[in-house]
């Protein structure tokens, strides 16, 4: 087993060092835009800022080209000079892709700027980011955020911060664009662990209502009457009333599927590993994801575990039927 702690270690930047360049003022820079980024993107848009984006696959840009946002060949350019600097990337390789070398964030980050860094990613790897930002008179804040597509859209995210309170208050305006609510956690690199903490509970809620759900199934009672009966009942929680549904009919789009999810729930087993506790509940629905991906559903919405637990009960082809190949999702 390889240590990840090693991985992720920020090289020194052998570029940057002196370099200062005052930030051009309501110039944001933002890197990622997945299906979170390129809809935070839009509400910056529409309140009236000016962004500067990139993206790794260039043809996800061209709608949010269209409603103003400028464009940037590298992280590097999306950084360069801005006032601040936002990032949202699948993973922690994707975020150590896009934060380093020569044409990293890293080395575009001005004197002055603050890097709202939004990714669910490993907290280790975040307080190193924000060390080496620092090093170049910046600030980096770890502002993992709560809520899916639809949740952006409407601008009600919940935004969980961590680092330097004064510079959060300097970006605040940005932030209340994707979301009212706005939580500092503690210094930089407790937000991201917070968000981790609170990510576990979605495969675990997801799993818990897939074995009532197929309990009362398997007794006789019909799939749609029981997924209605639970998300009535008071074990549902916010989370299960909007992806419960999903088991009767898995969404086109996936709004966050088997691989991302299982990604989340391994940086929480990691975590737990290194301060020597135990996540029992955690790691069975992480086999549970690693069975719907063995299944070919990656990249179906992560309620797919229900159809992976029908079919180990024996009702796999009662309801929706499983589908037999992997869709895109994810970054």
């Amino acid at each position: 087993m390889t240590d990840d702690r090693q991985t992720d270690r920020v090289p020194p930047d052998d570029g940057a060092q002196g370099r200062v360049i005052a930030p051009r003022i309501g110039t944001l820079g933002f890197v990622g835009l997945g299906a979170m980024g390129s809809r935070m993107v839009k509400r910056l848009l529409g309140a009236g800022h000016e962004v500067r984006g990139y993206n790794r696959t260039r043809s996800r840009a061209e709608a949010l080209v269209a409603a103003g946002m400028l464009t940037a060949d590298s992280p590097r350019a999306a950084a360069d000079g801005a006032l601040a600097v936002l990032s949202c990337v699948a993973d922690t390789a994707a975020l150590r892709a896009v934060a380093l070398g020569p044409d990293g964030i890293l080395t575009g980050l001005a004197s002055g700027a603050v890097w709202i860094e939004m990714s669910t990613v490993s907290p280790s790897f975040t307080r190193e980011l924000a060390a080496a930002a620092e090093e170049r008179g910046a600030i980096l804040l770890d502002s993992p955020v709560s809520g899916g597509v639809g949740t952006v859209e409407q601008g009600q995210l919940s935004i969980y911060v961590g680092g330097d309170m004064a510079a959060l208050d300097r970006v605040r305006p940005y932030l209340q664009v994707l979301g009212p609510t706005i939580t500092r956690v503690g210094p930089v690199g407790s937000a991201v662990t917070m968000k981790v903490a609170i990510n576990l509970a979605a495969p675990v809620q997801m799993l818990a209502f897939s074995e009532s759900v197929l309990l009362a199934e398997k007794a006789g009672i019909d799939r749609k009457a029981a997924v209605e009966a639970v998300l009535k009942s008071v074990m549902a929680s916010p989370m299960l009333k909007y992806r419960g549904p999903f088991v009767l009919d898995l969404p086109e789009e996936p709004w966050f599927n088997v691989s991302m999810m299982q990604k989340d729930a391994q940086l929480a087993l990691e975590l737990a590993r290194e301060l020597a506790m135990p996540l029992p509940t955690t790691a069975v629905a992480n086999e549970m994801l690693s069975a719907a991906r063995s299944a070919g559903l990656a990249g179906e919405d992560f309620a797919a575990v229900f159809h992976v637990l029908a079919g180990m009960s024996g009702l796999g082809k009662q309801g929706q039927t499983l589908p037999r190949t992997p869709r895109a999702g994810g970054q």
